[in-house]
Formats: structure tokens, C-alpha cells, sequence
């Protein structure tokens, strides 16, 4: 037999074993897996490349609720994964001890430090001490000093926008708004002034950040892409816009630890005596949180203010009223602070939450499992269902958030939902509302995050009044009539799933109040 005979001989034997393996293994996913009951697509009961294609067209959430429309309220929606739509199951994941954040799921996002941070880690008692480190720097002592820092950059912010104003420029409000929170974060996290409202050098930070979020989030619903083979082509396409962004946060870094841990009011000040105290922080500690903390306290805010202005320019009576409670509350833009009368503007708070629910700035299924140190003993009940050791678990943020048992008219702006109605009502809508996540691994930023766009709104509105631009650019940031993937509504704004969300628009107009803006113009 010739060495060609013998290669072809030695392929085909290879292809059958590969082919009889493949074969067995979906005979089991379909007919013995513990799962085999559960409803979902065919294709998904067979592999995850299912869920995993859809993280590439940054839809996956709006299968995921088409599947839970078609199926029920339980997903098959990967091999070993159930995605639920109920409030009860929402409480009993992620208010559950028992389970973790799944190892192969988050271990994917480790990206170039190497090292876990708050969002990866999965040991219980290492998150505590991260929660603590990161804690200490969003802490309400902590916003009350950095508070004058964000208001510099809020005004750099109003500014640009009386500029435009004044010349009638059109304003796409996810860049400008994505400028001012990655600012304020920058100088947060590190003291640094990023500049990226008035300066070229570290916009490209915000498409590294998207390009890293977006390949996290295919690996994270397709674990198996993690193979070398199959990976780097997938990797290189992002490879460069990742590079960049990690440069400029190591330069970042670099140059607020060249100062004295004292130089700045920031998180690297907050949790430099930990570094000093506790031999298990490292300086590559700071490093992975800062590239966590760039993105989750940039990004998420700056969707959830520009869907809310969105929803604003396109419901004039809530913008009406929500301009009434700002204009009467306060006499002077001074007194726009954080405090009693910011947090007593109600509307402002339920248009925030309004926003927050139709379109939030993560919209996915956070995945949970046991703990690989639970013995199994007793039986892990979710919402009535007995889940089998090592399946994955989760709720779809953006499908119980538009579920109509918890909220009636569930794709309408409605901020009085949050005020009006009964306790009973107003109780079934809190229990499945989870822009932040709930239990232990809840968002650390979360009172940040509302200052910020409290502040940022009630700012807005006190020195503007805004409309959507006219023709079709006013229409950015809206579903299409006719779509069939799911973005059909021209009164929803459109999130983009790359775990966090990408985001463009709205497109508005503004026009300076009389006498109000003058000592903005001054400042």
C-alpha cells in the first residue's frame, strides 16, 4: 500500500471516529441528557453554537425571549442551559448562596491581565474582598468628595451642548454622553483625565472596550470557541481595538501609581492601604479591576442616560412633567446636587427606572451553578424545578423585564407605573426589576450610576429643552416598522447585546432657556 493509500485510509478513519463521536454525542443531548424534556430549538438542544451565533449578532436577547414566547417559561437555550422567565426563579438564582457564577462561563473574560476581578472571580471569599476593595471607592463617603470632580465634567458636558444649541447642531447623544462617563469614570477609577469630551487621544477607548465586550460575550455563550484552533481567527478580528484600549488603561495606571496614593480622590486611593495591608491584593489586582470598572461604570451609564432621553424626546407629556418637578424643585442650578431634594424628585427616580427597565444596559442571562463544593444533599429547586448537578442556570434580564405578569403594557414608557398603583402591584414589579442584579453579586455602582444620571438629566432639563431632531435622523436609536428580528418598534430603543450594550442615538435638538444658561457660558 502506498504512503497516499495509506494517509487517504488513515483521513477516513479519522472522519469516522470524529463523525461516530459527534453522533453519539447528540444522541445523548437529545434523548438522555438530564435536560431532554426541557422545550427549546432543536439546534440549541444540540449545541451551544446555537446561543453563541446569536451573541455575534448581538441579538441573543431577543431570541431568547421569541424562544420563551414559543416554548414557556423555561428555556432550553444550550445543552446543558435553562434560561427562566419568572420572578420567583429570578430570586431563586441569584439570591441563592448555593450557587456561583459558572467557571467556564466567566473565566473566558479574563483577556490580558490573566487575573480575576469582581465580575470574573467565583470563589465566594475572594469576591468579598474584591467587593470590598472596589465597595470602598463607590462608597457614599467616597461620591460625596468625587462629587465635585463628576459636576466639572457634567459642565464640560452642558457646555458642548450650548454650543451646539446655539448653532442648531444636531447632537447624537450616545457619543456625547459616552464621552462624559468614560471621563468621569477615568478619574474615579485613577485620577486620570482622560479628556476624551474635548480631546482625540482616548476616544478610541470606547470601540476597544465594545470590541472586547462583544468577543467575550460570543465565548461566554460558545465556551467551546475558546480552542486555539477555532479562537484566534475570531480573536484577531478584535485583536487590535483590544490591544489599543489595553494600552491606554495601562498608561493610565502606570501614571497614577508613578504618584503618592494620596494625589487624588479616587479608587486607587481608597484601596492603596489594602494594597499595604493585605498581602493578597497585587497591583495586577488594581490593573483587572480597572479594565472591569472602565466599561461597567462608563458604558452601562452612558445607555442608560441616552435611553432615557430617547424615550424623552418621544413622550412630551412625561417630558413635560418631568421638566415641571426639576424647574419647581430647584431655584438655581447650585442647588442640582446630590442630596434630599435631588432624591426627592420622584418622577426623575421613576423615569430613570422607566428607562432602566424597556432598555437596559444589560439585557442578557448572567449564568449560575452550583458551587463545585456543594455535596448535592439537597435538591436545587428553581421556581418549581429541580435542577440536576452542573447545569447552568440563569434569568433573561431583558425578557422579564417585558414580561406583561409583572408589567402591564410592558413596551410602553410608563414612569407613573413606578409611582401609581397599588402595594401589591408596586411589590410584583420591584421583585422582577434587575438592572443591577440582585444578592451578593449585585452592581457596587449602583447608587453612582443614579447619581450620575440624576445629576446629568436634571441638568439637561434646567438649562434646555430638547426635541428629537427632525426627518429621519431624528429617528436613530428606534426599532424599524417591518424588522423581523425583533427591533420593529419605532418607540423602543434599540440595545445592542454584547453582554453590556452598544448603543447609537438619539439624535437630538436643544434650544437654551431664557436666562438660564448664562452662567453656564461663564463657568
Amino acid at each position: 500500500m502506498s504512503y497516499a493509500e495509506l494517509l487517504s485510509l488513515a483521513s477516513k478513519y479519522f472522519i469516522g471516529v470524529v463523525a461516530t463521536y459527534w453522533l453519539a454525542v447528540f444522541a445523548y443531548r437529545l434523548l438522555l441528557h438530564p435536560l431532554r424534556d426541557y422545550p427549546g430549538p432543536f439546534i440549541a438542544r444540540l449545541t451551544e453554537g446555537y446561543a453563541g451565533f446569536y451573541a455575534g449578532t448581538r441579538r441573543l436577547h431577543l431570541v431568547t425571549q421569541q424562544g420563551h414566547r414559543k416554548y414557556g417559561p423555561v428555556l432550553r437555550i444550550a445543552p446543558n442551559r435553562l434560561v427562566f422567565n419568572s420572578a420567583k426563579a429570578l430570586h431563586d438564582i441569584y439570591d441563592n448562596d448555593r450557587l456561583v457564577k459558572s467557571a467556564r462561563v466567566y473565566l473566558v473574560t479574563l483577556g490580558f491581565t490573566g487575573t480575576i476581578n469582581v465580575f470574573s472571580v467565583i470563589d465566594k471569599a475572594v469576591h468579598r474582598s474584591k467587593r470590598k476593595m472596589i465597595g470602598a471607592g463607590v462608597s457614599e463617603r467616597a461620591m460625596r468628595e468625587f462629587e465635585p470632580t463628576m459636576a466639572d465634567q457634567i459642565d464640560i458636558f452642558l457646555k458642548q451642548i450650548l454650543e451646539s444649541s446655539e448653532k442648531s447642531n444636531v447632537v447624537n447623544m450616545s457619543e456625547r454622553i459616552s464621552r462624559l462617563t468614560m471621563d468621569v469614570i477615568g478619574l474615579l477609577a485613577f485620577g486620570y483625565p482622560m479628556n476624551t469630551q474635548t480631546e482625540e487621544r482616548y476616544r478610541t477607548l470606547h470601540t476597544g472596550i465594545g470590541a472586547s465586550n462583544a468577543h467575550n460575550n460570543i465565548l461566554m455563550h460558545w465556551p467551546r470557541l475558546q480552542s486555539k484552533v477555532i479562537a484566534y481567527p475570531l480573536h484577531y478580528l478584535t485583536w487590535f481595538a483590544q490591544k489599543q484600549a489595553f494600552e491606554l488603561i495601562e498608561n493610565m495606571i502606570k501614571t497614577r501609581t508613578a504618584q503618592g496614593a494620596n494625589a487624588k480622590r479616587d479608587l486607587y486611593a481608597q484601596v492603596a492601604d489594602q494594597l499595604e495591608a493585605n498581602p493578597e491584593f497585587r497591583l495586577s489586582d488594581i490593573w483587572s479591576e480597572g479594565l472591569f470598572l472602565i466599561p461597567a461604570g462608563g458604558d452601562t451609564t452612558a445607555a442608560a442616560i441616552s435611553a432615557l432621553l430617547f424615550y424623552l424626546s418621544r413622550n412630551p407629556e412625561c417630558y413635560r412633567k418631568l421638566a415641571d418637578e426639576i424647574r419647581t424643585t430647584f431655584t438655581n442650578s447650585s442647588e442640582i446636587r446630590g442630596g434630599p431634594q435631588l432624591s426627592g424628585c420622584q418622577y426623575l427616580r421613576a423615569c430613570i427606572d422607566e428607562a432602566l427597565r424597556i432598555s437596559s444596559p444589560v439585557n442578557g442571562t448572567l449564568w449560575r451553578e452550583l458551587a463545585a463544593d456543594d455535596d448535592g444533599s439537597k435538591p436545587l429547586i428553581i421556581d418549581g424545578h429541580i435542577i440536576p448537578q452542573g447545569v447552568q442556570v440563569g434569568v433573561n434580564i431583558y425578557t422579564l423585564h417585558h414580561n406583561p405578569e409583572y408589567f402591564s403594557d410592558p413596551y410602553a414608557f410608563k414612569p407613573e407605573r413606578w409611582i401609581e398603583g397599588d402595594e401589591s402591584e408596586q411589590r410584583r414589579m420591584r421583585q422582577a426589576f434587575t438592572p443591577f442584579q440582585i444578592g451578593y453579586r449585585g452592581c457596587a455602582g449602583k447608587a453612582m450610576a443614579y447619581l450620575e444620571a440624576s445629576l446629568v438629566v436634571a441638568k439637561l432639563l434646567w438649562y434646555f429643552d430638547f426635541e428629537a431632531a427632525p426627518g429621519e435622523a431624528g429617528q436613530l436609536g428606534g426599532g424599524k416598522v417591518g424588522d423581523t428580528t425583533g427591533r420593529h418598534r419605532p418607540g423602543e430603543y434599540q440595545m445592542y447585546d454584547i453582554f453590556a450594550s452598544s448603543h447609537d442615538g438619539p439624535n437630538l435638538m436643544f434650544h437654551s432657556r431664557d436666562g438660564k444658561c448664562e452662567e453656564l457660558a461663564a463657568k
